[in-house]
């Protein structure tokens, strides 16, 4: 026999789909934006010390916590206040600027993309949930 198939006892058992809330695209776009903004702040990080802007231990300890929170945040997302920290860790690398002038740049450029996110996210997720709500 050469098709190799396991037995139908062999097989893992198929979880059943997760009932509740349809997947979020606000979640999903906010998780991408935050995994997305943890490498560039480890390489922001990584600058900051190259740069010699910070000694070694707040560039990359504080560099480094930050990008655990970001990673973080990303899987807090799917909890109401999970946003509210996402919020919180966009004003942390506004507030990285004052440290490292350059973060400016990045920092306004991350919060344009998370409001942006945001915002088309939960109007996408408004669409969806009123366009289910017609369907029977």
């Amino acid at each position: 026999m050469t098709d190799i198939q396991p037995s139908p006892d062999e097989a893992e058992p198929q979880r059943p789909a997760r009932a509740g809330r349809p997947p979020s695209v606000r979640r999903s776009l906010g998780s991408i934006v935050l995994g997305f903004e943890s490498v560039v702040m480890f390489l922001a990080a990584l600058v900051a010390f190259g740069l010699k802007a910070l000694p070694a231990l707040p560039a990359l300890g504080g560099g480094a916590l930050l990008c655990v929170a970001l990673v973080a945040g990303a899987g807090l997302l799917r909890f109401r206040w999970g946003y509210v920290f996402g919020w919180v860790l966009q004003a942390a690398i506004i507030a990285s600027a004052f440290l490292v002038p350059v973060m400016w740049i990045v920092g306004v450029l991350f919060v344009g993309l998370w409001t942006y996110c945001m915002v088309v996210g939960s109007r996408i997720d408004r669409e969806k949930a009123a366009a289910a709500a017609v369907q029977p």
